[in-house]
């Protein structure tokens, strides 16, 4: 689970600020699919939302919707672009070139996204100079002069836990904005800097847990079995 750590009072609730990202990646794809028009109520089915919650969430972006046509497509994506700052290109470093980091910066939807990773950051010398796609690993000394040069705004902490907090200090001071924290540590950042902690441990944990108290396996397989024996006798009778 994400946790979005902000120091302003935002205009649009967190809540809404959550869902808005996935409308864009929707209206990216039904624009490319040739998808003219969408209703609320076709947003809704493909995101798992009730019309009423994509109507109210709509609300809070600078883009309105036509009686009985629903949105333009492009008009929707344009909207939810300028509205989350994906209209433009932003900047973000990768500190820490293990599995993990290299991964990140060799993830092609970044740029589709409008995020340029512009620079991997790690100070173990077996991987400082070495290719990662089209970057090499820099070493840390060589960090305040990428993120002053290329007006990076994100910082992505990828390091082990113990080493998290010191990276995190580093890219402020170097002048980064916004720092996503994919370790397990708690950040201790000035008011001015926004953190989102992205924990897949964490979530996972949350997902045994919703394992654990729902149907036992057993009888999950037992309900698959009925279901599969009904299907053929069914086709059976057909």
């Amino acid at each position: 689970m994400s946790e979005v750590i902000q120091h302003s009072q935002p205009r649009i609730p967190q809540s809404v600020v959550r869902r808005l990202p996935k409308y864009l990646t929707q209206a990216q794809r039904l624009r490319e699919a040739g998808v003219e028009w969408v209703s609320s109520a076709e947003l809704g089915e493909s995101l798992g939302l009730t019309s009423s919650t994509v109507r109210q969430d709509l609300s809070h972006i600078d883009f309105s919707g036509i009686s009985k046509r629903g949105y333009l497509t492009a008009g929707l994506e344009a909207a939810l672009a300028a509205t989350l700052g994906a209209d433009h290109e932003i900047c973000c470093v990768v500190v820490g070139a293990g599995n993990l980091g290299r991964a990140l910066a060799l993830h092609e939807e970044f740029a589709r996204q409008s995020f340029r990773i512009c620079g991997i950051f790690d100070n173990g010398a077996a991987v400082v100079g070495k290719k990662v796609g089209r970057l090499v690993v820099q070493p840390m000394d060589d960090l305040p002069g990428v993120v002053c040069g290329q007006d990076v705004d994100i910082g992505i902490v990828a390091v082990p836990h113990h080493a998290a907090q010191q990276v995190a200090d580093r890219l402020i001071l170097a002048g980064v904005r916004g720092l996503l924290n994919l370790t397990t540590a708690h950040l201790l950042v000035p008011r001015k800097v926004s953190v989102v902690d992205a924990r897949v441990l964490a979530s996972l944990r949350e997902l045994a847990y919703a394992l654990k108290i729902s149907e036992p396996r057993a009888a999950v397989a037992g309900g698959a079995a009925a279901l599969k024996g009904l299907l053929l006798k069914n086709r059976k009778e057909q």
